[in-house]
């Protein structure tokens, strides 16, 4: 909360002047700081999952986390792993049915398990008129068309394209972070660019990269070059013509 209000929005002037969505800062802030933490979570439709958490959850800082066999051995599960689908697809090439991440059966970050909920929120903010619908149409176009057509190169290395629109922070990344209004493009032209950008960076970094998701560091380069692609992109004014070198004012 710190570095995101005071490194992220604060210290840039205040509430409209940030120039990265201040939530990815501080989520940013965190996954490099608290990496072991921030990727465990409950086993899957475990008995309690609402009511309790995984023991080492709780470890104070420079502390050895507590062991979770006596914990996993009261679910009375055999084995429990913290792998999401993009870590499996990524370092095993097991695609998780895109069904499941679609609904949310299966474990991960909060808002990244239920690509159905997402949408439907972003459909009613869409609606009210305070997202600017190209956006998330933009980053999850280009991300549908170009890890589809690395798919069809290669699909025994590559995930389908439906399981990268519904996998992992995309979906929630496309549709509440990418639109923060301050940090994205004002031009027509402008938010259709930045989209794109967002959408081809999670790909790259996903397949490419040394991270199995992307969508965060890439919706904060995209933050950083909105500025840029809004004064790429201004329309011309109508009746304005092109000043020449040497002419009068």
């Amino acid at each position: 909360g710190f570095v995101g209000i005071a490194i992220g929005k604060t210290l840039f002037g205040g509430l409209g002047f940030n120039v990265m969505n201040p939530a990815l800062v501080g989520r940013a802030f965190v996954q490099a700081s608290f990496t072991v933490p921030i990727t465990t979570w409950t086993p899957s439709m475990a008995k309690g999952r609402f009511l309790e958490f995984i023991p080492s959850t709780w470890t104070a800082p420079f502390c050895v986390p507590r062991e979770i066999g006596p914990w996993l051995e009261s679910l009375q599960i055999d084995g429990f792993s913290g792998a999401t689908p993009l870590s499996m697809m990524k370092f095993e090439y097991f695609e998780t049915p895109w069904k499941q991440v679609f609904f949310g059966s299966v474990a991960g970050s909060a808002g990244e398990t239920s690509a159905l909920v997402i949408i439907l929120g972003g459909i009613y903010l869409a609606c009210r008129g305070m997202l600017n619908w190209r956006i998330p149409v933009a980053v999850l176009s280009s991300a549908f068309v170009l890890s589809g057509a690395l798919y069809l190169q290669n699909p025994g290395v590559y995930p389908s394209p439906f399981f990268t629109l519904f996998s992992g922070g995309l979906m929630l990344g496309a549709i509440f972070m990418a639109t923060d209004m301050v940090a994205s493009p004002v031009t027509c032209v402008g938010v259709w660019v930045y989209g794109i950008l967002i959408g081809v960076i999670t790909v790259v970094i996903r397949l490419y990269g040394g991270l199995s998701e992307g969508v965060m560091y890439a919706i904060l380069l995209a933050n950083a070059a909105s500025p840029l692609i809004s004064s790429m992109t201004q329309p011309r004014i109508y009746g304005a013509t092109k000043k020449t070198k040497g002419a009068k004012v």
